[in-house]
Order: structure tokens, then sequence, then C-alpha cells
């Protein structure tokens, strides 16, 4: 299974996953010009595309997305959505797994300033199983079986001091990025919670442009948990497999 990064960030997220035979899109923050490139400028193998919640970096281009490929999301962010056209997304329930395609999507809650956001287990024969969870700043549940991660690391609290101290980030800005996107040190907290014995890869999504080390973060996530991590960054490639190469 191949994994394409299109975005990770406030300016817009998506990602592809896919195999000589299907595809599951992961967010439609970008544009629909730009997923279809990572296709191959085609849609027909893609099973379904998945959202995980209404904020624009991550649904804003919803209505170019759906004549072409099944979007799944809760019930609130399908709700908190607008629509210009007759095209709606599949509701999906929390906690309740189903099959798209080859692929057995199982969301779960997250905890975002959003209507319903999801986290998603993604699981398939060609990869095993994924988490993608982003803009959540924690995870109620351990997820048993990983074989990959794809989760947020926004901001490390003594970067986000400095920087309001600083006047580099609006002090008021502190509470929403506290209580709505993941930290380095809850990352951390996370991963130590969580039986990462079969994990080949930990991809890190989402991160700050100005609250973030991309560097630091990647050599601290790799350096407690002996895995390959990754930043995720626009156009980024890797294999999804079972094992790490």
């Amino acid at each position: 299974m191949k994994l394409t990064v299109l975005g990770s960030g406030s300016s817009g997220n998506g990602y592809v996953l896919q195999n000589g035979s299907e595809a599951l899109v992961l967010e439609c923050g970008v544009p629909r010009a730009e997923c279809f490139a990572a296709l191959g400028w085609s849609s027909k193998k893609v099973s379904g595309c998945l959202i995980t919640h209404e904020h624009g970096d991550h649904a804003r281009y919803i209505e170019d997305y759906l004549p072409f490929m099944p979007c799944y999301c809760s019930a609130g962010t399908a709700a908190a959505l607008e629509y210009r056209n007759d095209w709606r997304p599949k509701v999906l329930e929390p906690l309740r797994t189903v099959k798209i395609g080859g692929f057995a999507v199982r969301p779960i809650p997250a905890e975002h300033d959003a209507a319903e956001p999801f986290a998603f287990i993604i699981d398939h024969e060609d990869m095993g199983r994924l988490l993608f969870a982003t803009d959540t700043y924690f995870l109620r549940y351990r997820i048993p079986g990983m074989d990959n991660i794809m989760i947020e690391c926004n901001y490390s609290l003594p970067i986000l001091n400095a920087n309001i101290e600083a006047g580099i980030v609006p002090a008021a800005l502190k509470n929403r990025t506290l209580n709505s996107h993941m930290s380095l040190e809850h990352l951390k907290e996370m991963l130590a919670a969580n039986d990462l014995t079969s994990v080949a890869q930990i991809v890190l999504l989402h991160m700050s442009g100005n609250n973030a080390d991309r560097e630091a973060f990647v050599q601290e996530i790799q350096r407690q948990t002996g895995k390959c991590t990754w930043a995720a960054r626009k156009w980024l490639t890797l294999e999804i497999n079972h094992a790490p190469f």
C-alpha cells in the first residue's frame, strides 16, 4: 500500500492510500486536481473518502469530491457542512466498523472544537492496521494491533509558551490550541500507553508552522519508540506495509 501526502497543516489536508487496484482518500481539504494527480488522473479505483470533521482545511472541497467518490463522515460533520448541490456524504456511526471496498474502517470519537470529529482505525490486508488521527488533543482509547500510525503532532508546549511571550503567537490562541490539537508531550504519553510491538512506522501530521520543530519532533518520537518516524509534507510518498523497510 502506498501513502501519498497531499497536504498536512492549516493550509489544507489530504492523503491517499492506494495499491494497484483500489484507493482510499483521507480528507478533502486540498483541490480535487491534486488528489487526482496522486491517483494517476483516475478516480475509478477510489473506494471512498474519509473526512474527520467540517473545518475548511479538512473538508473545503467536499462538493468537488462527492460527484467522483463516496465521502464518509459523522452525522455531526455532515450537518455542519454546507452544500450547494444534491450530493451528500454517507454517515458513519462511532465505533461501528464498515467495509469500504477492501478497507475496514472503524470511526472513533476525537477531541476537537468541531461538531462530531472522528479519528479512524483502518484495516486492509496490504497494510495491516493503520491509525489515522488528526486535530484531536488526545485519544480516549487504546488501539490494539497497530501496524502503522498517522497522527497529529501539532506543537510543543515550551515552544508555544515561548512564542506567546515573544508576541509571535497571540495569547488568546493558547487555550484553543491546548483543547483542539495534540502536542508532542501528549503524543508521547499516548504512544507510551499503547502496545507498539507491531508498528512499522509513524507519520507525524498537521505540524504548526510556528509552534513545532519538525526535525526535533521526528527525532524525539523515533528515539522514544524505536520506530521509523516521518514528518508529513506535501507529496511525501511512503510504502505503508506490515513491516519496516
